[in-house]
């Protein structure tokens, strides 16, 4: 019988065995597939009113999950919202990891003066507020989806900047690297080709919990009503059923309850990455 003994399957054996990131996967894959099935479950604009305000869950079979003060159907905004929020997630993640493992490599690589001014610039972003950041971005740059990527990844890359520094001086004297180096190749194929593949898996786990602290951020602008005003999204809803969290608090409960699970499972796979991907707990 053939052996499955492929680094890919050992990952998958070794992610599995974390019963929480299996559970938090499969719940994020629920939630992607419901994000890309928007268009096909609900194909009319999410914003529209279609029936009466404040409908209760359970009160009008149209309409599942309710409707809020305006009349738009809880339901199918919570549906369009996941794309919204995992969209600005994962491309939020995207650039903050882009920036992050650049200067990283670069500060970590090099060392010396080099690693002071950009440790010192990382320590210069990290002493303003993050929220309070990306709230002035996106007022500077406009209140959409795109502006909202680039200010929220402006403000998460200086955690994975320290990490990739940190993975870059442990392993710049390394053995292999010596060799490339007296072999001739130039920086850019050591740092790109050699010392990155394995700095990447602290990296890659760190960036699972960018996304989660994206999500947040997004629906922290959006409840302070400086998100797109044309996307549906979860945080525009629990700030739009605020004023009437005494009377209809379920506009609030249904996108916040949405939001949680969502950020909950995102540091669950974080968990599971970090168990399958590091090699001190490979045999935890």
């Amino acid at each position: 019988m053939m052996r499955l003994d492929f680094p890919r399957f050992e990952f998958v054996a070794r992610f599995a065995r974390n019963r929480g990131a299996l559970v938090g996967a499969v719940l994020i894959f629920l939630v992607a597939l419901m994000a890309v099935l928007a268009p096909v479950l609900f194909p009319t604009d999410p914003l529209r009113i279609v029936g009466a305000p404040e409908l209760w869950p359970g009160e009008d079979p149209d309409f599942p999950l309710g409707t809020d003060s305006l009349g738009r159907d809880i339901l199918a905004m919570i549906v369009h919202g996941a794309r919204a929020t995992l969209l600005i997630g994962l491309f939020a993640s995207a650039v903050a990891t882009l920036i992050g493992v650049t200067i990283g490599a670069i500060a970590g690589y090099f060392g010396s003066w080099v690693d002071e001014i950009v440790m010192r610039a990382a320590e210069l972003f990290q002493t303003i507020p993050n929220l309070i950041f990306v709230l002035t971005i996106v007022v500077i740059l406009g209140s959409t989806l795109t502006n909202i990527v680039i200010a929220i990844g402006i403000v998460s890359w200086t955690s994975i900047a320290r990490m990739t520094r940190a993975e870059f001086l442990a392993l710049r004297d390394r053995e292999f690297v010596q060799a490339c180096r007296a072999m001739g190749m130039g920086n850019g194929g050591i740092i790109l080709g050699e010392i990155l593949p394995n700095a990447l898996p602290p990296v890659i786990v760190l960036s699972s919990l960018v996304v989660a602290g994206a999500i947040l951020f997004e629906s922290a602008v959006s409840f302070l009503g400086l998100g797109d005003p044309n996307v549906a999204s979860w945080g525009r809803l629990v700030g739009d059923g605020r004023q009437l969290i005494r009377s209809s608090w379920y506009i609030c409960a249904i996108p916040g309850v949405a939001i949680m699970v969502t950020v909950l499972c995102l540091n669950l796979i974080g968990d599971g990455l970090n168990d399958a991907l590091n090699p001190k707990l490979r045999d935890r």
